[in-house]
């Protein structure tokens, strides 16, 4: 008995009980090192700040003391003795030290842009802000004291003049924080400065030396594109926006449009859906920096690689065309219809149709003239020359501008009505538009449609969804109208799966993101469904008119091309059923491309 109770009490730890004590003690251990560590974290942030405060502070008391008439920046706007932008050293850590200096045009004895009284001397004090951020210490926000800093005695007159500079985006609201860069080469020494614009999108620079042409003007912002002021010169000989005039004691306003950039993915396919990969294309956009000749501020040509695919990444919201570049390809149509028209931050695809080299060749654009929608199975005759040849346009859209009829409708007939509803939402107050149901002097808060059975009479590859009107108010809130797409083989699904163009049931089409998701293609049926909704119940968003694009296999929605055409003139005529005729003679070429508008009989 005894020489068994000697084993017990002898007996050690197992394995498992040692690793389960380590891991108590490392567990332990982390936990002790991660408390110190973000213990000293927050320390050494502290320390950091009394430091960069301690800077600032030192850099406006040199503000507050040098005289008032070296109070500025060299080379700005207003001139000075102090410099924009240095590095300076506290304790062995760097610091990037910004100073911006503004005249200030106070309301109280009247403004430069008055009349009764104007301000013939606006510069009536400074505004001297500095910020500083370390450079090393992964700082996101720099530490910003400013002070003003006034004449002793009143200001005197002045020969000089103001220059305002607004900065808005592509819907024409104000651009907050833009990057403004003005410089003139004129004056001695050079003027060059930096600054932001405000909350409303204005920059407003008083006390300006007068210039005539001289004052150029960049304006960005991360993210966003550029606009700039052009100068006359041989490649840009009448510049739309040149350089800004200030004359004596007038304000000169100039104005500047910016907005998010996007992305364009062209692609370069052959008429039976295959890859033509390698091929030169030229893109140009609409936006002009000069006229007489016209320059454009987008003109490049980019070769698609093995792939068939090009992606124009930074894209600026406008028009783009394309041409076929060299001779070893022409460009037998696009999907969808040209121009492509990217939308500021968004993403949008084209697919360009290569067909054999042609020297001479005439693509034909039918759309509807109210809608700008691709119109199909219109007939294009085409004679002249020899030839006498009619083609039909591809397949186009099909929309849906009416909704008063109700709903209980399955299979699509009926152009005024629907599948279902959820009975918050008001679809003959007026008939043809879509609004939130009202009750008494509120509309409900959100509410949904489902449209009947769209047959499309073969599988398709859809295009975008399109909308009108695409601006709601703004008291409703961003996205207050938005849709999902239903797809199907068959006529009668077990169900219908909706989908937003991320190709799940979370995301949903909004006037940003109108390219429907591939994951569509190849399907004959389509569903579609409304979201209205409202932040302020007593504003509603509407819906008028929605339609979606697509294209039969890859033939290009609304589009005729004719290839191997002499160099001479034609007559063209372009008829369809219900529509206008549209006639006309074209000049192969110089107009290989034409737009036709039919307007409804």
């Amino acid at each position: 008995m005894n020489v068994k109770r000697r084993k017990n009490k002898n007996r050690g730890f197992t394995l498992i009980e040692v690793m389960a004590a380590i891991a108590v003690f490392v567990l332990f251990a982390l936990g002790v090192y991660e408390g110190v560590r973000f213990i000293y974290k927050i320390v050494y942030i502290s320390r950091v700040r009394i430091l960069e405060t301690a800077i600032l502070s030192e850099e406006l008391e040199i503000a507050r003391n040098i005289p008032y008439a070296s109070v500025g920046i060299l080379g700005g706007i207003p001139s000075g003795l102090l410099t924009h932008t240095k590095t300076m050293n506290r304790n062995g850590i760097d610091f990037n030290v910004i100073t911006t200096i503004r005249n200030i045009d106070d309301p109280f004895d009247g403004m430069a842009t008055g009349t009764i009284p104007k301000d013939t001397s606006p510069a009536d004090y400074k505004l001297v802000e500095i910020s500083a951020i370390c450079t090393g210490c992964s700082q996101k926000e720099p530490v910003i004291l400013s002070t003003v800093v006034a004449p002793k005695n009143q200001e005197g007159a002045t020969n000089n003049g103001s220059l305002y500079i607004n900065v808005f985006d592509s819907t024409g609201a104000p651009v907050a924080e833009a990057d403004v860069l003005v410089y003139n080469s004129s004056t001695s020494p050079t003027l060059s400065f930096e600054d932001v614009t405000d909350n409303d999108g204005w920059l407003r620079i008083v006390d300006v030396p007068t210039s005539t042409v001289n004052y150029h003007v960049i304006v960005t912002k991360d993210g966003y594109s550029t606009d700039y002021t052009a100068t006359s010169s041989e490649a840009v000989l009448n510049p739309i926006k040149p350089p800004a005039t200030v004359t004596s004691q007038n304000v000169t306003e100039i104005y500047f449009s910016i907005d998010r950039l996007g992305s364009l993915v062209v692609r370069t396919i052959y008429p039976s859906c295959g890859i033509a990969g390698s091929k030169l294309v030229s893109m140009q956009g609409e936006k002009r920096i000069g006229r007489e000749p016209d320059v454009f501020k987008y003109d490049e040509a980019h070769t698609t690689n093995g792939s068939g695919d090009y992606t124009l990444s930074n894209a600026e919201w406008d028009k783009y065309w394309f041409v076929a570049a060299g001779t070893g390809w022409t460009l037998g149509g696009t999907v969808p219809m040209m121009p492509a028209d990217l939308a500021a931050g968004a993403s949008q695809e084209i697919s360009l149709i290569v067909r054999p080299y042609s020297e001479n060749y005439l693509l034909v654009n039918v759309q509807e003239a109210g809608t700008k929608l691709p119109l199909s199975e219109a007939s294009v005759r085409l004679y002249g020359a020899g030839l006498d040849r009619t083609l039909l346009t591809g397949l186009g859209y099909s929309r849906q501008t009416d909704w008063s009829g109700g709903s209980g409708q399955v299979e699509y007939s009926n152009e005024g009505r629907y599948f279902s509803d959820d009975g918050n939402l008001e679809t003959n107050s007026p008939a043809g538009d879509i609004k939130l149901r009202k009750i008494g002097l509120n509309y409900s808060a959100n509410g949904w449609l489902e449209s009947s059975t769209y047959d499309l009479g073969s599988s398709v590859n859809f295009q975008n969804i399109i909308f009108e009107p695409t601006g709601q108010p703004p008291e409703t809130g961003n996205d207050s109208v938005r849709f999902q797409l239903a797809t199907s083989n068959s006529s009668t699904p077990e169900t219908w799966v909706f989908s937003g163009p991320d190709g799940t049931s979370a995301s949903y089409y909004t006037a940003i993101n109108t390219l429907i998701h591939d994951s569509h293609d190849g399907q004959r049926y389509l569903r579609y469904k409304i979201f209205l909704s409202t932040v302020d119940t007593l504003f509603s968003p509407n819906l008028s008119e929605l339609s979606f694009t697509y294209t039969n296999s890859c033939l290009p929605p609304g589009q005729s091309y004719f290839d191997n055409l002499e160099a001479a003139d034609y007559r063209y005529e372009i008829t369809r059923s219900g529509y206008a005729t549209v006639s006309g003679v074209v000049t192969v070429t110089s107009t290989p491309v034409i737009n036709a508008l039919m307007s409804a009989e």
